[in-house]
């Protein structure tokens, strides 16, 4: 059976339709997830939920346990991560309310750690292509499919928060050709394809970030209105691309790391070959 973990952005806290739910309590290595994660059936499919900003929205993008939830995830037997994020929009024909399903991603983060590895283990794994193509295919199908305005393809740039954008940096990163600005996907796909999980990003449009005239700068008030219509829109896709997804995963990703391990196996401490169990057991 195929596993399917949704990590929910800003306004989506909760799926809707599970059957068969469990609230679940996972410490690991780097501590707890943001939450504790609902497992439960859609249809014939488990299911993986976990709120990124935790239950009531008290976590920053900075704060977010990044390791921790990509881990507990991995533990539970997720396959593929459809992470909902909430973005501004970066180009003029990405209009509030449209959804984005990008390709690529440009990290501006500044203080967030990115990898499991290190302590002695070293793993180089590639992210030219950072975004899972099939599962990305079956977002923008199942989009299409219910009607929604979506763009197929683009960079997202993530930048550390919490603070929105400067207009300055609004129009330098407009010049480098991004689509989508957000807070949260890095390193959240650099986690996720070391763990060799299928990972794509439904981007949901929720302003213009603070570089188009005649739009309103970024605000709070503005962007909870439409998150409310996006989190609706969201869990319609989710229920849809649940039907498609195909658990034979013939991707990049569900081997990402056969050849990123540099260490010698003779080299690898007890404790890290326990830590990182669940992402190298295949391998050493």
């Amino acid at each position: 059976m195929k596993t399917i973990g949704v990590i929910g952005g800003s306004g989506l806290y909760k799926l809707d339709g599970l059957r068969e739910i469990e609230s679940i309590g996972i410490e690991t290595p780097w501590g707890y997830p943001s939450d504790d994660l609902v497992v439960g059936k859609l249809g014939d499919t488990k299911m993986v939920f976990l709120p990124r900003h935790g239950r009531g929205h008290h976590i920053i993008p900075s704060e977010i346990n990044y390791r921790a939830n990509i881990y507990a995830l991995k533990k539970l037997g997720v396959d593929f991560i459809i992470s909902v994020s909430a973005v501004g929009s970066m180009k003029e024909e990405i209009a509030p309310g449209h959804i984005v399903v990008p390709n690529q991603f440009y990290d501006n983060t500044k203080n967030r750690v990115s990898t499991f590895f290190g302590d002695g283990l070293v793993a180089h794994v590639s992210m030219a292509d950072p975004v899972c193509p099939v599962l990305s295919d079956n977002l923008y199908e199942a989009s299409i499919k219910l009607g929604a305005t979506v763009h197929k393809g683009g960079v997202y740039i993530c930048i550390e928060g919490p603070q929105f954008s400067s207009r300055a940096e609004s129009f330098i990163y407009r010049k480098w050709g991004v689509d989508v600005i957000g807070m949260t996907n890095m390193p959240e796909a650099k986690l996720a394809r070391e763990a060799e999980i299928c990972y794509a990003t439904l981007a949901l449009s929720s302003d213009y970030d603070c570089w188009r005239d005649g739009h309103d700068d970024v605000s709070v008030e503005d962007i909870l209105e439409i998150l409310e219509k996006n989190s609706e829109l969201s869990k319609e896709v989710i229920r849809e691309v649940v039907q498609i997804i195909d658990e034979n995963r013939n991707c990049i990703c569900s081997k990402a790391l056969q050849s990123a391990i540099l260490t010698s196996k003779d080299s690898i401490s007890d404790a890290v070959r326990e830590k990182l169990d669940p992402l190298i057991r295949d391998y050493i």
